[in-house]
């Protein structure tokens, strides 16, 4: 691999290669890289972010737009088989490195760019990073306090979501014959993590909004230590109330959700009086033992000391392994030097055991993949498998189906769904189904037979389920020893806490990222039950995890990722910084080290808000001369960043009196890097993200694709599968027609109604 990037995006998608063994040759400027340096550092000097993102590359100084620097990058495309980008389209040009040009110069190269807005969007050329790409991208109006700041979520998430989706793109393009180019934006990525609030928008009208972590059904409160998230279905109410032992929540009336929410102020101070007396943990562990998937908010500090961290080894003797997966050999080895220079020996390119076929054929085609996954993080881990041609086979039971299928959508009066949820709809599009009782030895024979032609299968049950019914990789390894099984767990398959329960809100402070997120010096916050970003994060990685062992032929490998680890992955650099020097971070808004300003701005009318990330001289120079404060701007770096608040203030009075599109439109002409924080409404008007699929209308509103192929453009995808709607075919040893959607529709079975916490 060859990696041309500056931004956190394409250098995260280059340590994974590098961490599963790969050579990564890291291309730097003359004098280095700026994140070298961006602080904090340690005690040489070196930045911790550059040191994580980069440990196990190789490393080589050239400048792309001179001779000699486009000789040197030339010599090192000959023998890759990837390369990793971070250029915008003009910046490609003035280097030659176009796809068009790229593809042409090296027939077989697989390009992975990964921009703010795509790779032939003029913006890209401009600075970007999560902030702005989860504020035009919608997330950023999803998190935090309905009544106040929008919020990016802690670390870099659009960055580290992105690259997963370069990384499995990668893995995609080099089954295409003759390789392909990936183009992947922050933006569009960002926007497919918020997929629920198009579908909500569409099918109600209603515009999603932020919902917190103080109001709503799930919330967080103070225990004697910390924060603890009361998370919990309306099906678990008696457990809460064993729980809690207060009089208060044993009243006849809160028997209903729909009353426990209309009394919340009644019985919520009895919650809160509680856990103020008691430890976090003690709490969380109390509530897992009657199977409430509480979650309290760890911090770096308990991180690194955490017993299923330590059990599995994420975290060792004070110091960190990190692997984002288990299954797989992992490096964690130091980043190159400026001294390194990667002109030693020089692998010869591997062969591509790519799909030799017409170059429109799908690159999963013939792949066969087996989805036990429910709700999101499995299930949409077998949609993008399925969007790019591998033949996708949902197995649920008649008694208990995916409970996502009814799955209810907020609508104007709070009405719980009647008919199959269009939620179900976005996860599960382009599946065949097929019912079976494992609970009896005729599924489990079916299931074996299945198995047998199956290349790989998906899984997120509780640890131990697939064990009690006879499906855990040992066994079925037994079966088809070629089988790629994928396990996507809360907490991992090993482990004092592996059998714990979740959702996304639990593992949003599980995994430290709430610790992180919020309001500066406040409460923390996770990303929300309408986002669960956990979910959104693992299926992304989980997909490409599958591909990755199907394009390096990489059979019978066991997969085991956890939810909480992988989230926690994203924040290496943190975790890295505690191990060095204790620091223990708290939430720090939208403010990030090395940019200044960096945070969202009030612009004129209800809820309406402009991100301004400035990390240059320059571009605070243009914005102090554009909002009329020419005595800032000469200001350095560090006078800004001493001085942030009165910065802010100076902007803010500057914005509050235009329309967010004046905002936006003078930001750009002055070359100050900006973007609007979008809702759902204005990501559905944008033009932007329907040209480029990220959400689709065939037949109805449903999320689309993350990434595009130059090559390969995925087509709409077959609806979702009614409730056994395959069976005779797939019971009789045959896979159906992927286009024909006119079998009889069987009436789905019911499943008890859930709801998810904060939506209303």
């Amino acid at each position: 691999m060859v990696e041309l990037a500056d931004g956190v995006a394409g250098q995260v998608c280059g340590r994974l290669f590098a961490g599963f063994g790969h050579t990564v040759t890291k291309c730097e400027p003359p004098g280095g890289d700026p994140t070298r340096t961006r602080e904090p550092v340690d005690a040489d000097g070196l930045s911790y972010t550059f040191a994580t993102l980069n440990a196990d590359k190789r490393g080589v100084q050239l400048d792309p737009e001179s001779p000699d620097g486009q000789a040197r990058l030339a010599e090192l495309l000959a023998t890759a088989d990837i390369l990793i980008t971070d250029l915008g389209p003009g910046q490609a040009a003035r280097a030659g490195l176009s796809p068009d040009h790229l593809r042409a110069a090296h027939p077989r190269l697989v390009v992975v760019a990964i921009t703010t807005y795509g790779a032939d969007d003029e913006r890209s050329d401009s600075y970007g990073d999560s902030l702005l790409a989860e504020s035009y991208g919608g997330l950023a109006a999803m998190v935090g306090e309905a009544d106040r700041a929008p919020l990016t979520l802690g670390g870099e998430q659009a960055a580290h979501a992105a690259a997963f989706v370069g990384f499995y793109g990668a893995m995609l393009a080099l089954r295409r014959p003759g390789g392909d180019v990936v183009d992947v934006a922050l933006a569009d990525v960002a926007a497919y993590i918020d997929w629920k609030s198009d579908i909500v928008y569409a099918a109600t009208g209603l515009i999603p909004t932020r919902t917190g972590t103080s109001t709503g059904r799930w919330r967080t409160v103070r225990a004697a230590d910390g924060w603890i998230g009361v998370i919990f279905t309306p099906e678990q109410w008696d457990a809460v109330v064993t729980l809690i032992g207060d009089p208060a929540l044993d009243d006849p009336r809160l028997r209903g959700d729909k009353a426990r929410f209309e009394l919340m102020d009644e019985w919520w101070p009895a919650v809160e009086r509680w856990a103020a007396n008691r430890p976090k943990r003690e709490i969380y562990r109390d509530a897992q033992r009657l199977g409430l998937p509480f979650g309290y908010c760890a911090d770096l500090a308990d991180l690194v000391a955490d017993p299923q961290y330590l059990a599995r080894s994420f975290v060792s003797d004070g110091a960190a392994a990190l692997a984002p997966v288990t299954g797989l050999p992992w490096r964690f080895g130091s980043a190159p030097t400026l001294d390194d220079d990667a002109g030693g020996h020089v692998p010869e390119p591997r062969p591509v055991d790519g799909v030799e076929a017409a170059a429109d054929r799908a690159p999963l085609d013939g792949v066969v993949v087996l989805d036990l996954g429910t709700i999101t993080a499995g299930a949409a881990t077998g949609r993008l498998l399925a969007d790019y041609g591998a033949t996708v086979i949902k197995i649920e039971s008649m008694g208990r189906p995916d409970a996502f299928r009814v799955w209810p959508v907020p609508t104007a009066g709070d009405a719980e769904v009647i008919e199959e949820s269009p939620l179900f709809e976005s996860n599960n599009a382009g599946k065949f189904g097929i019912t079976l009782d494992l609970k009896t030895e005729a599924g489990r024979a079916e299931m074996r037979r299945l198995v047998e032609r199956a290349d790989a299968l998906i899984e997120n049950f509780t640890v131990g389920v697939t064990r009690r019914l006879g499906i855990d990789f040992t066994r079925l390894i037994e079966v088809n020893p070629r089988l790629i099984y994928l396990s996507l767990s809360s907490q991992g398959q090993s482990g004092p806490e592996s059998g714990t329960r979740s959702y996304g809100s639990s593992l949003d402070l599980l995994s430290g990222l709430a610790s992180l997120t919020g309001y500066a010096g406040e409460r923390p916050m996770w990303s929300s039950a309408d986002i669960n970003y956990p979910d959104q994060l693992v299926s992304l990685f989980g997909a490409g995890m599958i591909a990755y062992c199907l394009a390096q032929d990489l059979p019978g490998t066991y997969l085991d990722v956890s939810q909480r680890e992988l989230v926690s992955w994203t924040l290496a650099d943190r975790i890295i910084e505690h191990l060095a020097v204790g620091t223990v971070p708290e939430p720090a808004g939208n403010r990030r080290p090395g940019s200044t300003p960096h945070d969202v701005y009030r612009c004129a009318g209800d809820d309406q808000w402009i991100a301004v990330a400035c990390h240059t001289d320059a571009e605070r120079a243009a914005l102090a001369t554009l909002i009329g404060a020419d005595a800032l701007a000469t200001e350095p770096a560090a006078w800004w960043e001493r001085n942030h608040r009165e910065a802010d203030a100076a902007l803010g009075s500057w914005t509050v009196r235009r329309t967010k599109q004046d905002c936006l439109r003078e930001l750009t002409e002055a070359g100050v890097p900006s973007a609007p924080v979008q809702s759902a409404r204005e990501r559905a008007e944008d033009p932007h993200f329907r040209d480029r699929r990220v959400f689709i209308d065939e037949p109805r509103r449903q999320k689309g694709f993350p990434l595009r192929l130059l090559g390969y453009e995925p087509p709409p995808p077959s609806p979702a599968p009614q409730l056994g709607q395959h069976d005779p075919d797939l019971r009789d040893g045959r896979w159906p027609d992927a286009a024909a959607g006119t079998a009889a529709r069987q009436v789905p079975a019911k499943v008890p109604s859930q709801r998810p916490g904060g939506a209303l």
